[in-house]
């Protein structure tokens, strides 16, 4: 089946957003677009991780078509093998270098107990395996119908066993229950892991989303006819997010309802302009630099937080991260805000650029 370019540009430039966002060279100074809505709220950094499990569906666009001639036992068996091992490693990038420095200087082991089990790719590893099995076995009617009942009972949990603030969210109960305060992520004063388990739910819809939307570009062409439809559905759907975000507000950190479909609409509109730009421009938009990151998108990103992780940890100059010590040494001269953008900028070149090395050599990593 034919691939479609945009689908791989934007699947590459959620890549590319994700390393720059997430490697800022002093988190003080980072341009505000570039920072998570504390709480309730949106900012475009919002968008980005749903933008990727929206892309994960796409995918799903194109695998499902090979699923026909094969036993049900072989898809599940490689869709359960994916799921693990996606979950692993997100799972031993958090535990990873499996040491810490002390106070005194010293190297200390990070037992299992004081380690974070949920995080993003684990996320993905959950969003993908429950997508998968629902896109097997459901028809397009059916993943529409599952996903309003998931969204509209994950509204009717949070606002019956809890409320929407940081410390009393049916979310943070649930996961202090079954996992524990040491498992979860603390970065907001408390522990509380903003990938939880029960707001795990809802993301499950924006990867379906991306599947129905996949499919439909795909299947018999594009048209203007198609793009005005996209359209027309991205602009119910953010209507229907913002008269939602009334009740349930928008929240990324508890993947509320109503921020799904907001960013499900976001997705569809983006996807319909990189169509555009690709398809029906006289002198279409060169856009090979994002496919660079949509050829070996995963393996990209996996490369970009270990690298991070590794010059966090490596100590050089009076005990200073390697990391801190090449920002100030060789970008704080742009200033706070400019030298940290920069810094970030420059870190997702360098990524690009391995992701450029593998492009030519023809090498593509699956996980």
């Amino acid at each position: 089946m034919k691939r479609f370019k945009a689908l791989d540009v934007f699947r590459g430039l959620t890549i590319c957003l994700m390393i720059i966002v997430n490697t800022p060279g002093d988190w003080n100074f980072t341009f505000s677009p570039l920072l998570h809505a504390n709480w309730h709220g949106f900012t475009p950094t919002d968008l980005v991780f749903p933008s990727f499990l929206f892309a994960v569906g796409n995918a799903f666009a194109f695998v499902k078509t090979r699923w026909a001639d094969k036993p049900l036992s072989e898809v599940f068996q490689k869709i359960i093998k994916r799921t693990l091992i996606i979950f692993l490693l997100g799972y031993l990038m958090y535990w990873f270098p499996f040491v810490s420095w002390t106070d005194s200087g010293d190297l200390a082991l990070v037992p299992f107990s004081e380690t974070r089990i949920l995080g993003v790719l684990q996320r993905i590893a959950i969003c993908y395996f429950i997508g998968a099995t629902m896109i097997y076995f459901l028809t397009n009617r059916q993943l529409i119908i599952a996903s309003a009942i998931i969204l509209l009972g994950y509204w009717g949990l949070l606002s019956a066993f809890g409320d929407y603030t940081l410390e009393g969210n049916l979310v943070r109960t649930l996961d202090r229950l079954i996992l524990g305060d040491s498992h979860l992520y603390g970065g907001d004063g408390i522990p509380f892991d903003p990938e939880g388990l029960l707001s795990t739910l809802p993301a499950i819809c924006n990867v379906i989303a991306g599947y129905l939307v996949g499919k439909f570009v795909i299947q018999g062409g594009i048209s203007y006819e198609k793009l005005a439809k996209m359209l027309m559905i991205a602009t119910g759907l953010l209507a229907v997010a913002y008269f939602w975000d009334l009740s349930f507000p928008f929240n990324k950190k508890l993947w509320t309802s109503s921020f799904v479909i907001l960013t499900i609409g976001l997705d569809i509109m983006a996807l319909s302009i990189l169509i555009y730009a690709i398809e029906f421009l006289k002198k279409p938009i060169n856009f090979n630099f994002f496919e660079v990151f949509g050829k070996n998108s995963l393996f990209i990103y996996l490369l970009s937080e270990y690298l991070a992780i590794t010059l966090l940890f490596v100590r050089v100059d009076e005990n200073q991260s390697l990391y801190n010590y090449i920002y100030e040494k060789g970008f704080s001269w742009f200033g706070p805000y400019y030298g940290s953008f920069v810094f970030a900028m420059a870190f997702m070149m360098f990524c690009w650029l391995i992701g450029l090395w593998l492009d030519k050599k023809k090498i593509y990593i699956k996980v």
